[in-house]
């Protein structure tokens, strides 16, 4: 304390951290129960589907909608391919800081590649072991840049209820006729139990007013808004005051990976990949062998049929594994900003980079094990 206390540098240091500590406590969600929260905004919709940004794009294979995650895996896309040509467009005999970090990462996911399947077989894995390494650690991060996720278009009450299972509620703000804002119902229909739990459900389902008549909104510091539950708003007959409405905010960007849909699609390419080296590298009769086994009598079969099971497990725990920590990562990240803006998502800011780093390198090096061994027979001998 003495040091401290004799140390002008420290002493000021010790005094903004603790008053940014202070303002972000009492700006918070925390300190609007006290009456502050001058620092404090709403939460955007939390949910495990994709949210549609815009809907019903015509193709000549159906409507098609535009999710938030479909938009970030494009943006990552396309940082990827802009700093591919930047690289390329750049490359010296004597590289720079940007040449040296490529070569890095490349000479030592190559060299791993070849300390595990070997010089030859590593040439056909790398690419596609590097391209799933990449991308996710790109999309992953692009998750927790400052500012993602909060701006986004406003979903009306009607869309709310729909996607909470009630299709044929009313918004009382819109409805030319109806009588106390409840749902219209044809005359003569009969009481359904599922739908009637379905509004059971949606009446303590929380609104959030907005400001403003525009469909795209956004959150920043200090813009907590009123909720209300379906029930209140319905009582109110949709009326909020001039200028305002109610619903909840659907962001324009989300990380690829908080969407099951493309770890799924991920897993299931890597996996069609991993069998067709196996199938190349084997034969059809050596690779699928392995799970049609009639030559050593019923146990041979038996253990065919669990390594088929195991080759579906693979692709569910390749699913889940990636999808699960981001997602859990990237909720905790909203909920800290939500009750320490400022400094609350400081200390996990590094944690969730590492966890997006680990996240992709475990993707990729499974992907090469399995390479690796649907490349190698049963009995132990390469096939070349």
């Amino acid at each position: 304390m003495a040091k401290l206390l004799g140390s002008p540098k420290a002493l000021s240091i010790t005094i903004i951290v603790a008053a940014v500590f202070a303002v972000s406590v009492l700006g918070g969600a925390l300190g609007n129960a006290f009456g502050l929260g001058f620092l404090a905004s709403s939460l955007p919709a939390i949910q495990l589907p994709a949210e549609i940004v815009v809907r019903g794009f015509y193709t000549p294979l159906g409507d098609w909608d535009l999710m938030n995650t479909m938009v970030t895996t494009w943006l990552a896309m396309a940082v990827l391919t802009a700093l591919s040509l930047l690289v390329r467009t750049r490359l010296r005999e004597i590289p720079g800081r940007l040449q040296a970090l490529f070569e890095l990462i490349f000479e030592f996911f190559l060299a791993l590649c070849e300390s595990v399947a070997g010089k030859e077989r590593a040439r056909r894995f790398f690419p596609l072991v590097f391209t799933i390494f990449i991308f996710i650690v790109v999309a992953n991060w692009m998750g927790i840049l400052p500012g993602f996720g909060t701006i986004g278009r406003v979903a009306d009450p009607t869309e709310i209820a729909h996607h909470h299972g009630d299709h044929e509620y009313s918004d009382p703000a819109k409805a030319s006729s109806h009588e106390e804002g409840n749902t219209v119902k044809s005359p003569g229909h009969a009481a359904d139990p599922v739908e009637d739990a379905h509004s059971d459900h949606l009446s303590s389902v929380k609104l959030h007013v907005f400001s403003g008549t525009g469909s795209i909104s956004f959150l920043s510091p200090g813009s907590l808004s009123e909720e209300l539950t379906f029930s209140e708003y319905e009582k109110n007959n949709g009326e909020l005051g001039e200028g305002k409405r109610a619903g909840h905010l659907i962001p324009f960007l989300r990380s690829a990976n908080t969407d099951v849909n493309m770890t799924l699609a991920m897993a299931i390419v890597a996996m069609i990949m991993v069998h067709y080296w196996g199938f190349n590298i084997l034969g059809p009769f050596g690779h699928g062998g392995k799970f049609l086994n009639f030559k050593e009598g019923p146990i041979g079969f038996f253990v065919g049929i669990l390594e088929l099971i195991s080759e579906i497990a693979r692709v569910i725990s390749f699913t889940f594994r990636l999808f699960g920590n981001i997602f859990a990562g990237e909720v905790l990240l909203m909920a800290m900003g939500f009750l320490l803006p400022l400094i609350g998502i400081i200390p996990f800011l590094g944690l969730e980079l590492f966890v997006g780093l680990i996240q992709a390198f475990i993707f990729a090096m499974l992907t090469l094990v399995f390479a690796s061994m649907a490349s190698v027979s049963h009995g132990g001998d390469e096939h070349h």
